[in-house]
């Protein structure tokens, strides 16, 4: 199955996608905008399959409604499939990617965390922050957790806890990461940094998640092409070392790394500018593609009453 929220950014509707028809969630999910941790926890996967097979869940009259590469984006806007609790990610977990960086293989998985509150949906304008110049792109799978995970014992165990698979599109600010001293979250938590979906697609339909291609493109121009199975540390592995230092949680989000092919590593860094256009996709999984725009200028706040009075009295001698 394959769910998807559908709909204008804070009005979104779910759906589900199996066998070739597309059905409305809302029966299961009420206004939820999107597949939530306790939609997850309680079930909802399961439940969603019965709901089909017992004739429960109506189907919508058009498959355009399913963000599928014929889909009229403008029309019929795709939100994120899935709102995540945290978003876990893991960096340099290619070996072509840690190549062409020049920084060595890890010995143990990087780490670091991004805000739920960077999730836009697939085909949203994501935003190059103000005095930004080098944003840059990332085509990542993403890991939707199904089932609470502590301390897994081995990667089978871990991968047992997968709900599901989506593409995550970790946009960076290379000059924020790297440049600016501290951590890496300066140059990952931007507005709008994590275009997500367009499909949370359950387990059962990846045969094998260590053999996924990965493409991204921008302006028409290949410079992504990689396939999981180059990953350093597998989904499974990622997964149950993750959980011996926190807790996994439903609907938490496992962000698992990037092959090569990223504007910090070709020839000339042409990062992006306002205008480019990014296209993405993994198998199985489906495609997103994003406008990239310049942040607008902040509004300042309007004046509080009391400090308007207080100039309106100043400047009128009262």
């Amino acid at each position: 199955m394959k769910f998807f929220a559908h709909g204008s950014a804070g009005a979104e509707s779910l759906a589900v996608e199996a066998g070739g028809t597309t059905y409305d969630l809302s029966p299961l999910t009420g206004d939820a905008h999107a597949v939530t941790r306790d939609f997850l926890e309680n079930g909802g996967i399961a439940r969603a399959a019965r709901a089909i097979a017992d004739g429960s869940l109506p189907a919508l009259d058009t498959p355009v409604d399913a963000p599928t590469p014929q889909n009229r984006v403008e029309e019929a806007r795709c939100g994120a499939p899935l709102a995540p609790g945290k978003i876990l990610c893991i960096g340099l977990n290619y070996r072509d990617h840690a190549a062409e960086t020049n920084a060595e293989i890890p010995p143990e998985p990087i780490v670091f965390m991004k805000a739920p509150d960077t999730v836009v949906g697939p085909y949203d304008d994501v935003l190059i922050p103000r005095d930004s110049v080098k944003t840059d792109w990332e085509v990542e799978l993403g890991v939707v957790i199904g089932s609470t995970l502590r301390c897994a014992s081995s990667p089978e165990e871990a991968l047992a806890a997968i709900a599901g698979y989506t593409i995550s599109n970790d946009v960076s600010e290379r000059e924020f990461q790297i440049e600016r001293g501290g951590t890496w979250d300066k140059g990952k938590n931007c507005e709008t940094f994590n275009p997500m979906g367009p499909y949370l697609v359950t387990a059962d339909e990846i045969a094998d998640v260590q053999d996924l291609s990965l493409t991204l493109s921008v302006n028409g121009q290949v410079r992504q092409d990689g396939t999981t199975a180059d990953q350093i540390f597998g989904v499974g592995e990622v997964l149950a070392y993750l959980s011996r230092f926190m807790t996994l949680y439903p609907g938490d989000l496992v962000n698992t790394g990037t092959p090569a092919g990223v504007a910090m590593g070709l020839p000339g860094q042409p990062y992006l500018r306002d205008g480019d256009v990014v296209e993405l996709a993994i198998e199985g999984l489906g495609s997103q593609r994003q406008t990239f725009r310049d942040a607008p200028a902040p509004t300042a706040p309007a004046p509080a009453s009391g400090a308007a009075s207080a100039t309106t009295e100043k400047e009128t001698g009262r």
